[in-house]
Parts: structure tokens; C-alpha cells; sequence
């Protein structure tokens, strides 16, 4: 079967923004106080706990990765929205604005997806599930080196980008785990 990385994605996102969009209206936009660097550290948390997940192999919580690998999607989400809002934008969104501003950072890291696929032929697809995990780790690292050095890089990528690429390593992980429908 012809595997169709753009549909396993959008059905992904799906999930993950249904998930997102609900807390939205349950909880608003509390998000909105975290410091990008606490996002981080959430993001963080998260790979944490699948990388735990994947060597003792026993969830002591009675939840496996899967909801891991959605928030990991879903603060990347967060993390991109916070670095590019001016400072006195209000707390509080309209989850209508919140749904098309998740829209816009879901299509530009889609897009990267795609260009990356096409340059690398989609090599995610051999790799396993736990070195993804490693490198939403790695990256991890790289974006609080970034913000320890006040978002100064001398030949690197920036935050963003960073965020983008964890965001991708998740959505595969879920494709790989059978999450896309």
C-alpha cells in the first residue's frame, strides 16, 4: 500500500487540533501566561516521559505515548504562537482566532514537512520511533541553549525551526504508532 505522508498528517493534525481546540474551551487561552521557555520545559517533560516510557516500557499513570507525542504537537503549536505575539496581545483569545492561527503555524510547518520529505525522501519512515523521541530531545537541548544565549545563534536555525522539526518528528512518531486514519 502507497503510504501518503500529506493525508497521515492531515489526520494527525486533526486529532490533535480537535484535542486542542476543546481544552480551548474549556480552560481559554491560559496558555497565553507561559514564558517560552516554560513551553519548553513542558515540551521537554513530555519527550522525557516517552523516552522513560520506551526503556522501562511499563506507565505507571496507566497512559502510553500517544497523548505525549499530541502534546508534544500541541506546545510546539503553543511555542510558535507565544514567539511571534507582540507582548501586550490580550490573554485571552476568541477560540476562533486561536483556530486560525493554529491553522497558519499547522500549514507553514506542514509545508517544511513537505520540502523536507521531498529532499530526504522520506528516511523518517525507516527510522524507529525512539530516535525520533531522541531527536525531540536533541532539539530540546539546541532551543534552551538558544534561549539561555537570548535567542542569539551564530550560524544555527532559529527557535521557530526548531519547534517546527520537533512538531514533524511527532506527527511521525504518531503516523508510525497507526494514529492516522
Amino acid at each position: 500500500m502507497a503510504q501518503n505522508t500529506s493525508a497521515e498528517f492531515d489526520s494527525i493534525i486533526a486529532t490533535c487540533k480537535g484535542l486542542f481546540i476543546k481544552k480551548t474551551r474549556d480552560y481559554g487561552t491560559a496558555w497565553r501566561i507561559l514564558r517560552t521557555r516554560s513551553i519548553t520545559d513542558q515540551i521537554f517533560i513530555k519527550a522525557q516521559r516517552i523516552r522513560t516510557l520506551e526503556e522501562v516500557k511499563v506507565s505507571k499513570v496507566g497512559e502510553d505515548i500517544v497523548p505525549e507525542y499530541i502534546g508534544i504537537i500541541n506546545y510546539c503549536i503553543i511555542a510558535m504562537m507565544q514567539l511571534e505575539m507582540p507582548e501586550d496581545s490580550p490573554v485571552e483569545m476568541e477560540v476562533e482566532s486561536v483556530s486560525s492561527l493554529y491553522d497558519t503555524y499547522v500549514n507553514d510547518t506542514r509545508d517544511l514537512m513537505l520540502a523536507k520529505n521531498h529532499d530526504y525522501g522520506e528516511a523518517w519512515r525507516d527510522m524507529r520511533i525512539s530516535s525520533l523521541t531522541d531527536l525531540i530531545l536533541m532539539k530540546l537541548l539546541r532551543v534552551k541553549q538558544i534561549e539561555d544565549n537570548d535567542g542569539r545563534t551564530l550560524v544555527s536555525e532559529g527557535i521557530k525551526a526548531n519547534y517546527q522539526d520537533m512538531f514533524n518528528y511527532a506527527v511521525f512518531a504518531l503516523i508510525k504508532l497507526g494514529l492516522a486514519k
